[in-house]
């Protein structure tokens, strides 16, 4: 089936899954299939289950007429993700749609989230869910776009090169962030230099296509890699569009917008003064989409960080940062800089291990070490990865199980505590 018709059968049933556990009267499954998993086995099932149609890549033993058979059910659903996207091209009385893409190695779920928030007060904001920002979850994002869309936001992960090039052909978009370019996907952008070629793909593509790029002045390579862009929106602590500082950071994290609005401070929910250049570019997004200052300031100090990210929690007596939805070796820097600047005494960092890093893995982990070794605290922890084979004073657990165990058996009271990690170490088992 070519995908016009199948685009026809979509637009009579526009809800789509990819796990039959999920289904609802009237979806399309599509049966993707990867290296532990093969969903043309449950075409079946997502039919008795309510299915409209499966969409398969494999013969089935008995075809149905529900069952669309194609060439490879990934493809299709990208295919069909980038019908979708055309069709806002031309949409809303003949004026485009804004498709904004933010990539970056650190911080770009709270910089969608933070941008979603701002500019959701004013225009029909459709965005990535959670996490959803690979292969399969942005196409699974832009087919959740309904027409009455008036500007959409794409997260865009990656952990190789040409992956956001491909995005790029699906996703269209014609504004784009890329936050930062750090040490993260070491392993799979082949070094840092990798990194920014790999995450400068989105900029390639905006600059070919007379596209928008919003980028924090501050970081001179992101000047260099967003040369030949049509045009440029800035932000950061000086010489920008939009500028503004930390004003306090020892607890919640407070911004004073100092040029480009009159937003003034912004008392948020968020930890670290590492969310600034988030927060400055949500201001600034806002801004240039006519966003009035007084629903600006109100969606950032309305958002609560939620999933693990940048949360201050209470609990026992005690102050906790949760940041443990991922790390690499910039984020974890930034997180123990952060925290070691906070007020209190009786601090506890509990770090797990950091993935894809390659052969970079163990001299990152050592790196951390001694950084750790700057500074004066009541514990530290390290859990699993590459922590076990650095030279270090520490305790150390394989995994997040025993260090909560350990973590319950010290009755802590009165104590702030930092826990980051990798997805992978899930360190928010400690609080369980």
């Amino acid at each position: 089936m070519q995908i016009p018709e199948l685009y026809k059968i979509y637009q009579q049933y526009p809800s789509i899954q990819t796990d039959t556990r999920q289904i609802k009267e009237g979806d399309l499954f599509f049966a993707l299939k990867g290296p532990n998993f093969n969903g043309n086995l449950f075409a079946k099932q997502a039919l008795a289950a309510g299915a409209a149609y499966a969409i398969v890549d494999e013969e089935m033993d008995e075809m149905d007429e529900r069952i669309i058979l194609v060439q490879d059910v990934l493809k299709t659903l990208q295919n069909l993700a980038h019908q979708h996207r055309r069709q806002f091209l031309l949409s809303n009385a003949d004026k485009l749609v804004p498709f904004i893409a933010i990539t970056g190695s650190n911080g770009k779920t709270t910089s969608k989230e933070l941008v979603h928030a701002v500019l959701s007060t004013t225009f029909r904001t459709y965005t990535t869910e959670g996490n959803l920002n690979n292969h399969i979850g942005i196409p699974l994002t832009i087919l959740k776009i309904k027409p009455d869309a008036e500007i959409a936001v794409i997260e865009m992960g990656a952990n190789h090169q040409k992956e956001i090039e491909g995005y790029c052909i699906y996703t269209m978009p014609t504004h784009g962030v890329i936050t930062n370019c750090g040490k993260a996907h070491l392993e799979g952008f082949g070094g840092e230099e990798g990194i920014r070629k790999g995450k400068g793909e989105l900029f390639d593509y905006l600059r070919l296509h007379h596209g928008t790029a919003f980028i924090m002045s501050d970081y001179d390579y992101l000047k260099d890699m967003s040369r030949g862009i049509s045009n440029i929106i800035s932000y950061g602590t000086h010489d920008a569009t939009v500028t503004g500082e930390v004003k306090n950071s020892a607890d919640l994290l407070e911004v004073e917008i100092s040029s480009g609005s009159d937003i003034g401070l912004v008392k948020t929910k968020l930890v670290g003064e590492y969310n600034l250049p988030n927060i400055l570019l949500a201001v600034t997004i806002g801004k240039y989409f006519d966003v009035p200052d007084a629903k600006i300031k109100s969606a950032l100090e309305n958002y609560t960080p939620s999933n693990s990210r940048s949360q201050l929690l209470e609990k026992d007596g005690n102050k906790i940062i949760l940041d443990a939805y991922n790390a690499n070796p910039t984020s974890m820097k930034a997180a123990i800089d952060n925290f070691a600047k906070m007020e209190g005494t009786d601090k506890v960092l509990i770090l797990g291990g950091m993935m894809e890093l390659g052969p970079e893995s163990i001299h990152e982990h050592q790196a951390l070490v001694e950084l750790i070794n700057n500074y004066s605290w009541k514990n530290v922890v390290l859990v699993g990865g590459d922590f076990n084979k650095t030279t270090h004073p520490y305790l150390y657990f394989e995994n997040a199980g025993l260090a909560k165990d350990w973590f319950k058996a010290q009755h802590f009271n009165l104590t702030n505590i930092l826990i980051k990690g990798s997805r992978s170490t899930q360190m928010e088992k400690v609080l369980e």
